[in-house]
Parts: structure tokens; C-alpha cells; sequence
């Protein structure tokens, strides 16, 4: 199983151009030299989110089943001058190995200013297919590893008395797709996490926010969903007529993770071009 958050591809990002790849993009100063851990960062939105932080000049360090692409992620950002990202292979399905991987991350590190709940997966499934098997499995890879993710980093960030929890949610379930009923269930939980946790996480100065998606062009959205049909969904129902990349997902994470956002807590912060 391939836990990282809609893609499975090579690249962080897509090269199609948007707006904001065709100006300059802002530089968070509160960001250079702050460490934050990443949920499925091998690749798709995760590893554009990873190499943000890693351009900022962020200590990143993140978790991913995708060990060949992590290991092509971390070599080409360190070729490129940036810090080396510490990662970890790590099923998150796994609760005791996610929270050992934070942990281990933290002595290793020091500290986490912020951490990205991103990992997650989309597979189409129907209603009558759902087993209580599935359904478990579902709910692990896309629900319960961002409240234990939150639980093992808690202590980190409470020593530095401040921190930014960033759970990735989707669109999905609010545009009532049909094809991934568990996903949509989960998803929509994000905000419940979100919303459930801030008053307690804020009592140590620690914001939790959603930010969801709407339909980004991975290269496994691409490859395995991006037909005719979903062109013309995508002209008709987003109201800017470029293609959302990972990129663009992963400004908002930055925001969100950085100084400029001292007062954003318990929001839900949706970039989808315009859809829902």
C-alpha cells in the first residue's frame, strides 16, 4: 500500500504553468531553520509540500511507503543546496511505527515547529464492496494517523510553547463524489479533527487548520482518472480555467505553517480554483 496523499509520481510538482509559477512567490522569513514533519512526502502533493519547506530554507523531515521516490526526492533537493530532509520508509497504518518515526525524529532533530498531515489515498470503491475489513483500512490510512501523528508530536511542540498542525482534507465529499464513499467519510472527518482539537492545542499556543484540495494533477490523478470527461468536469466546474498543481496546494501550507498565520486556527482553508 502506497501511503502518500494522491500521487505516486517522481516529481513534486507538474511543469504546467499557472499564475503563480509565472511570478515570484513569497518567502516566509519565520520559516528558515524551523523543522517540520511531513506525512506521506515521498511524493504527489506530499513532496511538493516537502520541497516548499526544503526551498524556505526549512529543516524537513517526513515519513513515505515510496522508498525509491523519497530517495530520489531527498537526493535532488540536497543536490540543489537545500538541507538534507531526514525520512523514514513508515506504513502509518502502523500507529506504534508512525508515532516511533516522530519520535525518533524529534531526538534526532530537536524540536518540530509544524507538522503536515498529507498522507492519505483515493482508491474508487463502491458501497456494497465496503467489508469491515476495508473499512478499517480505509479509516487507518486516512483518518487515524493524523490524530496519532498529532498525539506523538504534541510534547515537541508544547516545549517550544508554539506550533502549526496543517491536516490535508479534500473537496471530494463536499462535491458528493460517488466512486470513494470510505475516502469521503474520512475526509470529512479532517474537519472534526480539526475543529475538535484547536481549543485544546491552543491552550499552548499550537493552531491546527485544514487545507482541502480540490482536484490536483498529480501524476496518479493523470494517469489513472484524467480522461475526456474530466477535462470538461474540470471546464466547467472550477472557475479559473488553469489545471491545479501540488505546487499551488502547498503555498497554502506554508502560510498556514509560518509567522503570518499567528491568529488562523480551527479553519478550513480550500484551494480548488474556484470548484466547490
Amino acid at each position: 500500500m502506497d501511503n502518500s496523499k494522491d500521487g505516486i509520481g517522481k516529481s513534486p510538482c507538474n511543469t504546467e504553468p499557472t499564475m503563480s509559477s509565472t511570478h515570484s512567490l513569497a518567502t516566509f522569513p519565520s520559516l528558515r531553520g524551523q523543522r517540520v514533519f511531513v506525512t506521506g512526502g515521498g511524493t504527489g502533493i506530499g513532496a511538493a509540500i516537502v520541497t516548499a519547506f526544503a526551498e524556505q530554507g526549512a529543516q524537513v523531515a517526513f515519513v513515505d511507503l515510496a522508498e525509491a521516490e523519497s530517495a530520489a526526492l531527498a537526493q535532488s533537493l540536497t543536490a540543489n543546496g537545500y538541507l538534507a530532509p531526514w525520512w523514514r520508509r513508515c506504513d502509518v497504518c502502523d500507529v506504534a511505527a508512525l508515532k516511533e518515526a516522530i519520535e525518533t525524529a524529534v531526538v534526532e532533530l530537536g524540536d518540530f515547529s509544524s507538522l503536515v498531515n498529507n498522507v492519505a489515498r483515493d482508491d474508487r470503491h463502491t458501497i456494497e464492496s465496503v467489508t469491515p475489513e476495508y473499512w478499517d483500512e480505509r479509516m487507518a490510512v486516512n483518518l487515524r494517523p493524523a490524530f496519532f501523528a498529532i498525539q506523538a508530536i504534541l510534547p515537541s511542540m508544547r516545549r517550544r510553547g508554539a506550533g502549526s498542525v496543517i491536516n490535508m482534507g479534500s473537496t471530494g465529499w463536499q462535491n458528493k463524489g460517488s466512486e470513494y464513499p470510505c475516502y469521503a467519510i474520512a475526509k470529512s472527518s479532517v474537519n472534526g479533527l480539526t475543529r475538535g482539537l484547536a481549543a485544546s492545542l491552543g491552550a499552548h499556543r499550537i493552531r491546527v487548520n485544514t487545507v482541502s484540495p480540490g482536484w490536483v494533477m498529480t501524476e496518479r490523478q493523470i494517469k489513472l482518472w484524467l480522461n475526456a470527461q474530466g477535462e470538461e468536469e474540470i471546464k466547467r466546474n472550477q472557475c479559473l480555467p488553469d489545471k491545479l498543481q501540488p505546487s499551488d496546494v502547498a503555498r497554502m501550507v506554508l502560510f498556514l505553517a509560518s509567522d503570518d498565520a499567528a491568529m488562523c486556527t480551527a479553519q478550513e482553508f480550500i484551494v480548488d480554483a474556484g470548484w466547490t
